[in-house]
């Protein structure tokens, strides 16, 4: 370790070489400990006291009796700790090596096992489900501590604190940073078999969703009248969102579309929806009144009966399990936010907050209502209008899509043309396309990168039965900019302990940015010279809205936290509760209405235990990210931002942009936007010509 880095770490005092604590499971006494740094001081010099201390604390709270007795710990740090740089550089390197190949070949091993679950396929049947739960590398942790690998590393490379991280990370070098990232590798113990249910867990939360559609052809009024021409078996909620959005296009008989389709999300928010119409056509239904017929007769049939939130529940006890040992971080909320995040949740929370009372919320809803020619309704969260595509009716654009991307496998052969289009080079584009697998999605679609050189990542999609549409495409475009990022941070990175991004939030970003080309990739052009302005508005409301559900999803698992026994029926209450004071802290104003719980119908708040935040926070990355794109080359300058790989957010934003995160530069914008279509022409001709 160079003698830089620890001088630059020694200036902060002596108080950060405490902060890792004694495990209430490990078996070395406090005196053992300071009597091994004493003497590795002795051996190796004042100049390495941080790292002795650091490594040797570190490894007391990771040894257990079934690693040895106080005698072998001893022996270890005296005969494993490396004070030559020399050494520490062949360890780095070689551990990079090896994990780069256990990472590689379980996430190879996880894809495979779990391709029938996530894969339009046909039916699922018991065994499928069994080997989807199976984690091939759950105990791989385990088997690190009891071979003494990990203990080797925690040893020699120092796991540093986000404020730390904060504090000495703009002067480090990129070698530094990655001795870093060695050092987070191995901080806590957590058992192989709570590892191996958590991987349960959630396959389980994906299959629940995974086969959770509402067939729309079957809802009808109460004269039995369907709302809908045409079947669609959309799932919840991206489906239904999705339609929901689709719908301001359509001139005629939208709006009664899009209120039953908020009916719908408040029935499967209060787990009122009847159990027998999910992923069945067997019976119709009128959500407004929750009436079932079959074959015209009115059936009584039974409710959800709040399988929903026992699905959260289940994350929820789970990641509890884990949370002795996280002893610096001893609640699943602290885990996600300074480590996976690395943004604290109270920055989180106050970034929302301070971006949803921005008072020029209320100009932009005024603008909405001019557009639609009514009074918000709460479904209007999700305004779709502000996009070129919104005047274009959803068959158009379907229609548009089936000419060229006919179905996935098309898809793939032209990821080159469509890089192409985006402004990367050819180079760029067959070097990314060659790592792309495009695959029908049973749910609503995802990215899975690759974790090892010379393995593949992973682009799934709903595709119909009919051949891709526009809603495939449009999710596919984002699973692409997903898969554009992996493979670039994993290929183009310096370090392998230092690819991919600093957090979810950023890889949401690149797939926003790649998702709103969509039409320019099909040859549909916008020519108002106002588009950027109305782009503007887009960006705010789409981010207002999901800060909305975000902050749902964290106040929730507070209540958790608060209420470990909870039901899922309290779980159910309370997410309504919640949904209704945040709906009436940052909407109700905007919109005139209050005691909405439409902002708990997200299936992330469910199934991905506090992911949603990566997407607020992705919007306004997105939109820093794009105004440092005007005028440049989108590949080169992905390539120079996005390689500078997993270093903490703020500092990876400044060498981004040149900025740190903040919402006001999408607020400013906003302002900008609403000045400038005024100015340049009264606003209600705008409002009508756009």
């Amino acid at each position: 370790m160079k003698g830089a880095m620890i001088m630059k770490f020694m200036i902060l005092g002596v108080c950060f070489l405490m902060m890792v604590p004694i495990f209430a499971q490990s078996v070395i006494p406090a005196p053992c400990v300071e009597e091994v740094i004493q003497d590795l001081v002795t051996t190796h010099g004042e100049a390495q006291q941080f790292r002795i201390e650091r490594g040797v604390r570190q490894c007391a709270s990771l040894w257990r009796e079934v690693d040895g007795s106080e005698e072998d710990f001893v022996k270890f740090c005296k005969e494993r700790f490396l004070s030559e740089e020399a050494g520490v550089e062949n360890l780095f390197a070689k551990f990079s090596h090896y994990i780069e190949i256990l990472n590689g070949l379980r996430n190879r091993m996880n894809v495979d096992l779990q391709k029938f679950v996530h894969l339009d396929m046909g039916p699922i049947s018991e065994i499928d489900r069994l080997f989807s739960e199976y984690d091939p590398g759950a105990h791989i942790q385990e088997d690190l501590y009891l071979n003494k690998i990990a203990f080797v590393v925690a040893l020699n490379f120092p796991h540093y604190t986000l404020k730390e991280k904060t504090e000495l990370g703009e002067t480090w070098t990129r070698k530094e940073w990655a001795y870093a990232r060695l050092g987070d590798k191995f901080t806590s113990r957590v058992p192989a078999d709570l590892i191996q249910k958590w991987g349960q867990i959630q396959i389980q939360s994906d299959a629940y969703f995974g086969d959770y559609n509402v067939h729309i052809g079957q809802l009808v009024d109460e004269n039995q009248k369907p709302y809908f021409d045409v079947d669609k078996a959309l799932i919840t909620h991206w489906g239904l969102r999705d339609e929901l959005k689709a719908l301001y296009a359509l001139k005629e008989d939208g709006l009664e579309k899009q209120r039953a389709i908020q009916a719908v999300m408040l029935n499967i928010i209060s787990q009122e929806i009847p159990a027998a119409m999910i992923s069945s056509t067997e019976y119709t239904w009128n959500p407004h009144t929750n009436t079932v017929w079959k074959d015209g007769q009115e059936v009584e049939v039974a409710r959800e009966m709040d399988a929903r939130y026992q699905v959260m529940l289940n994350n929820f006890h789970i990641l509890k399990e884990m949370d002795p040992y996280y002893p610096t971080e001893p609640t699943y909320i602290l885990r996600n936010s300074e480590i996976d995040m690395e943004i604290p949740m109270d920055d989180i929370e106050q970034l929302f907050s301070d971006f949803l009372k921005d008072p020029v919320s209320k100009d932009v809803a005024e603008v909405i209502r001019h557009k639609i020619s009514r009074k918000l309704e709460t479904f209007d969260i999700w305004y779709d209008g502000f996009k070129p595509r919104s005047d274009i009716a959803e068959t158009e654009l379907d229609a548009i899509v089936k000419q060229v991307y006919t179905d996935v496998e098309t898809f793939k052969k032209l990821i080159p043309n469509i890089l192409l289009k985006l402004g990367y080079s050819q180079k760029q584009a067959d070097h990314l396309s060659q790592h792309i697998v495009v695959e029908p999605a049973r749910g609503a679609g995802h990215a899975w990168g690759p974790e090892m050189k010379g393995e593949k990542a992973y682009l799934r999609t709903r595709t119909p039965k009919g051949g891709m549409d526009y809603k495939g495409f449009n999710i596919a475009m984002h699973e692409l900019g997903h898969n554009v990022e992996q493979i670039m941070t994993l290929y183009d990175i310096d370090h392998y302990a230092l690819r991919g991004v600093p957090n979810t939030a950023f890889t949401e970003a690149w797939a926003f940015i790649f998702q709103e080309r969509d039409l320019q990739v099909l040859g549909v052009t916008n020519q108002n010279p106002l588009a950027k302005h109305w782009s503007v508005l887009d960006n705010f409301w789409s981010a207002r809205e999901i800060m909305g559900v975000s902050l749902v999803d964290i106040r929730l698992w507070k209540w958790l936290y608060q209420n470990p026994d909870a039901t899922a029926a309290d779980l159910r209450v309370a997410a309504m509760k919640i949904a209704k004071d945040v709906w009436n802290e940052f909407f109700a104003d905007t919109f005139e209405i209050k005691d909405s719980t439409i902002l708990a119908i997200y299936s992330h708040m469910i199934a991905y235990p506090l992911y949603l935040s990566a997407y607020p926070i992705g919007h306004l990355i997105e939109f820093q990210l794009e105004k440092q794109l005007e005028g440049k080359n989108m590949g080169e300058e992905m390539e120079r931002i996005y390689c500078a790989g997993r270093i903490i957010p703020q500092l990876w934003m400044k060498n981004a942009v040149n900025t740190k995160l903040s919402g006001a530069p999408m607020l400013e914008a906003v302002q900008n936007a609403l000045d400038a279509l005024v100015e340049v022409e009264d606003l209600d001709k705008n409002v009508e010509d756009f």
